[in-house]
């Protein structure tokens, strides 16, 4: 009986460090409150305000975040490994003259390509539909089933794929895109800009009001 009271009042593992969190900002309060169904309107009112501003303040950061943790990552057989893909693909789109919405896009648009390998389009799609034009939303979401029309003797991709999107509004976009942008970026030559360059768009983008996504 002892040892078995000993063993249920031990600490689950990996829960050692106990007690609230720390807060970000001077000032900001505490809900004291230990279940969600137990918050009332000022609770949420409380918490609301304060999202705004800790969004605000490192939303953008947690995605260039994101991106620079890839920067060291080998490659499984590329001669660039996927952050400079991003960079270089942003670069290319940036030295076409097109709008810094565009570049933002095309630098995220493989963000989640070792994390969410099978679906990372989806993932950059969630990312940043909130805040780009629809054309943009829907070209993150369908580009790696566009990319297959540039994959010759590539085991088991229907190359022609994209077909079934043929007439959408965005159609033309995304083949372009992939065409253009997306999967001629991986020359170890090409002299792409560092991530601070883009780092003020990202801050700009993301800064914006977010709208909600429609799934198409």
């Amino acid at each position: 009986m002892g040892s078995q009271s000993r063993r249920m009042s031990k600490s689950p593992v990996g829960n050692a460090a106990v007690g609230r969190s720390s807060l970000a900002v001077a000032g900001w309060r505490y809900v004291e409150k230990l279940s969600l169904e137990d918050f009332r309107a000022g609770d949420w009112s409380l918490l609301n305000r304060q999202r705004r501003a800790f969004y605000a303040a490192r939303q953008a950061d947690h995605v260039l975040h994101m991106l620079a943790l890839s920067e060291a990552d080998p490659t499984f057989g590329y001669q660039i490994n996927n952050y400079r893909h991003c960079l270089q693909s942003a670069t290319m789109v940036h030295r076409a003259g097109l709008d810094e919405e565009t570049v933002v896009v095309a630098l995220l648009h493989d963000i989640g390509f070792v994390a969410c390998p099978a679906n990372h389009g989806a993932f950059a799609a969630a990312l940043v539909g909130g805040y780009v034009d629809d054309r943009h939303y829907w070209m993150l979401l369908h580009h790696q089933i566009f990319q297959r029309i540039h994959l010759h003797e590539y085991d088991g991709a229907d190359r022609n794929a994209r077909e079934r999107w043929r007439g959408h509004p965005h159609f033309d976009w995304t083949a372009h895109y992939v065409a253009a942008f997306d999967q001629n970026a991986i020359d170890p030559n090409y002299e792409n800009a560092p991530l601070s360059f883009f780092a003020p768009m990202v801050h700009r983008l993301f800064g914006q009001p977010a709208k909600p996504l429609a799934i198409s």
